[in-house]
């Protein structure tokens, strides 16, 4: 997570440099303390004024400044930085870096950073695959430089090609990813999310609310924390979080088949997903057409993680419950029915969080009788305060 952490953003010369300021909103939205340093070239593209504003912080524009204090010392800024990312980087700034040539405040900061430092290459196609410039690239990385590659499409010049800096939100997952501590390494986590489909014909189906959203930020935490995750999901139209191995199903019993063979090698398994509890007794192939009223025979589906809480040994089981009302008694119910370690409630009949929404407030319950609350936050938020509690159940376990 970025939130508190110190991040540099150099910005040099080149159209893409209005995507940083995007980059630096983002930034400031997930809590960092950002400080931008500009080239002169840069200023030829965005002004400063836009980076304070944006940053809340005095925008370095020269390194003989003496209108803020880093300005008279570059290192003060650079001991300073948990991390600094050059967005969008040229291939001036490149080759400059990777010869050790210091003529300017960023240039200078380079060379004093004490943390690591994340290129975003934005440049013409042909001066990207340019040798100099791969080989100082190359210098780059074996000095332990990082790389957001660069996207392909219409660049500036008309060329289409590779040289379009990475967009903002891709930039700021890299550096959520560089930021994060992997303490989960090594660590097997099973997540479930999204909907289940349970189909009357080849047409109509029950299914529920639930996006995944999650189920995917728990999926995409754990795998950031250095975990290695298997998402089981049910249809869902958002991305497979970066570093996930996702199995995708569609009823209940296929969820049921694939949660029952990935059990066994988990060592922390996350049911966030909505199951349905009740499939069609029949299926019927085709389409029904319309007629009389029709009376639908439902029968129950598999009690998946009644399942996963019977065949438990090792794992860590976390569930979820969706409650519109008695909270804490559902809760603690299914946690002692089902044998699980913790289980995460939260308020359905609050429309500001939960199904579709990008928040959510949760409370813990524990095994152990205690109970913890999640304030109302991003869901990546309480995704990483899941985590931390059922890591700890985990070390305690081992």
């Amino acid at each position: 997570m970025i939130k508190g952490k110190h991040i540099v953003v150099g910005v040099t010369g080149g159209i893409a440099a209005y995507k940083a300021a995007m980059l630096v909103s983002l930034l400031k939205k997930k809590g960092a303390d950002v400080h931008v340093c500009m080239t002169k070239n840069a200023c030829q593209f965005i002004s400063p004024l836009t980076f304070e504003t944006l940053s809340s912080n005095r925008v370095v524009t020269d390194t003989f400044s003496r209108e803020a204090p880093y300005e008279v010392d570059h290192v003060s800024l650079a001991k300073l930085a948990d991390l600094v990312v050059v967005a969008p980087a040229t291939a001036n700034i490149l080759g400059k870096t990777a010869n050790g040539i210091a003529d300017d405040f960023l240039s200078t900061l380079l060379l004093a950073a004490r943390s690591k430092v994340l290129f975003a290459p934005a440049m013409n196609t042909a001066m990207l695959h340019h040798a100099a410039v791969q080989r100082n690239i190359e210098q780059l990385r074996n000095d332990g430089c990082l790389f957001v590659a660069p996207g392909s499409g219409m660049l500036a010049c008309g060329d289409i090609g590779d040289g379009r800096m990475a967009e903002p939100a891709e930039i700021c997952d890299a550096i959520e990813d560089v930021l994060t501590e992997k303490d989960l390494a090594d660590v097997r986590i099973m997540v479930t999310a999204g909907p289940t489909k349970e189909r009357i014909d080849d047409v109509r189906y029950l299914t529920n609310r639930s996006t995944g959203k999650m189920g995917y930020a728990i999926a995409e935490q754990a795998a950031r924390r250095g975990a290695k995750v298997t998402l089981i999901s049910g249809t869902s139209a958002l991305p497979v979080p970066g570093g996930v191995e996702v199995r995708y199903i569609e009823s209940a019993q296929q969820m049921y088949e694939v949660c029952t063979e990935v059990f066994p090698q988990t060592d922390i398994a996350i049911k966030a997903a909505a199951v349905a509890d009740y499939t069609p007794a029949v299926y019927q192939p085709g389409k029904m057409k319309k007629g009389e009223d029709m009376q639908l025979q439902l029968v129950r589906t598999q009690d998946i993680l009644q399942e996963l809480g019977r065949q438990k040994q090792h794992q860590v089981l976390v569930g979820f419950a969706a409650e519109a009302a008695d909270l804490e008694k559902n809760a603690v119910g299914k946690l002692q029915r089902k044998n699980l370690d913790m289980i995460a409630a939260n308020d359905i009949s609050r429309t500001d969080i939960g199904f579709g929404s990008n928040e959510n407030l949760v409370t813990l319950f524990f095994a152990d009788g205690s109970k913890k609350v999640l304030d109302k936050a991003d869901k990546h938020l309480i995704a990483n305060g899941i985590l931390d509690e059922a890591a700890a159940i985990y070390r305690m376990k081992k």
